[in-house]
């Protein structure tokens, strides 16, 4: 349980930075709801993930799934470069990840 609830902070981590975006384009309260309540979910399941997993690994994997995917968000929602190096790199980082889980 503690790998789904990793893998939950990660994709609320992506949801948050992307209201990061939103809240500079619209400026309103719902947006800054919507940004509070994403990485406040976030820190939430991370805490929960803490409990059981290492704190190390637990870190770099939500720090990882939460960069590559606010790149990838970035890309496909907001139009920046799908360069090959681009993606080369954030593939590194998500292999990174994976390779923690399957020592840890």
């Amino acid at each position: 349980m503690a790998w789904v609830s990793l893998i939950l902070a990660g994709l609320f981590e992506m949801f948050g930075v992307a209201m990061i975006n939103k809240m500079h384009k619209d400026r309103n309260w719902q947006s800054l709801a919507l940004l509070i309540a994403g990485f406040g979910a976030s820190f939430l399941f991370l805490a929960y993930a803490m409990k059981t997993l290492p704190m190390g690994t637990t870190y770099a994997i939500w720090t990882g799934i939460g960069a590559s995917g606010g790149a990838i968000l970035g890309m496909y929602l907001y139009g920046e470069s799908k360069d090959w190096r681009r993606i080369f790199f954030i593939a590194m980082v998500l292999g990174a990840a994976i390779g923690l889980k399957l020592i840890s």
